[in-house]
């Protein structure tokens, strides 16, 4: 299916990351679309299906459609498959690490907690950090600053599952390690932590990647109303309204800061 199936997912499915990959050069963005398509389609997985058993098929789907990738087969019957092999084949994209965050995923299917705060860390930086990461690397990021692309994402990953608590808690999921006032009060002041850390190297960060970590520019404001307010994560308070948060991409973006 055509590159355009995985943009029309993206906005239909995850308008955040959409607004931020229309702030990349027009050649560039479906490299992140089709990244972020692919990223919905794990998400959504234990979403669309009634029982873990289908939603693990839709998750095993997937890990065989990158194995597949490691031995040339040709893609298989998924509008975002091919796209996504051919920008594996085009960009060398690392195959091990989209196979980490299908793994990942299969926590979302079931309804235990996290063992520990290292499950949980793991569990953020395999999903919200390894797609920045790939997302940067598409865009042409070296080595060198992976980690500080990973801080970033982690505090922009757990501002994002902050936000989708009530939705979460509602299916009957437990995402959080700690979901007491003073839990997502210490969850908060880590994440923010990582993502300070994380611009301290800003400066040394190419032009060119702002719109892959652009995908974070919400994180901030989440997690200082969060530790203002962890009452308002229950209560699906950490929402602003669509003017807000389309001023505050288009401002980050005019002043190329993340």
């Amino acid at each position: 299916m055509s590159l355009a199936a995985c943009g029309e997912k993206v906005r239909r499915g995850d308008p955040d990351r959409f607004l931020s990959a229309m702030t990349a050069p027009p050649g560039l963005r479906a490299r992140l679309l089709v990244l972020y398509a692919f990223n919905l389609e794990l998400a959504r997985a234990p979403l669309v299906a009634n029982e873990a058993t289908i939603a693990e098929m839709r998750l095993q789907f997937w890990a065989d459609t990158i194995a597949d990738m490691n031995t040339g087969q040709p893609p298989r019957a998924h509008e975002v498959a091919a796209p996504l092999a051919d920008l594996v084949r085009e960009t060398g994209l690392d195959n091990a690490v989209l196979s980490e965050m299908v793994t990942a995923r299969r926590f979302d299917l079931y309804r235990e907690p996290h063992r520990d705060l290292a499950a949980f860390e793991r569990y953020i930086d395999r999903t919200s950090g390894h797609l920045m990461w790939l997302a940067a690397r598409s865009l042409g990021a070296s080595p060198e600053l992976e980690s500080d692309i990973r801080d970033f994402a982690w505090g922009a990953g757990v501002a994002a599952l902050l936000r989708a608590v009530p939705d979460l808690q509602a299916l009957g999921r437990a995402p959080l390690i700690d979901a007491t006032p003073g839990g997502i009060i210490a969850l908060a002041d880590l994440a923010l932590g990582k993502m300070n850390r994380a611009r301290r190297a800003q400066r040394h960060m190419p032009k060119a990647l702002l719109p892959a970590l652009l995908a974070g520019w919400r994180a901030g404001s989440t997690l200082h109303t969060a530790r203002r307010d962890p009452g308002a994560v229950a209560r699906g308070g950490l929402e602003e309204s669509p003017f807000r948060r389309k001023f505050a991409l288009l401002w980050r973006d005019m002043l190329g800061r993340w």
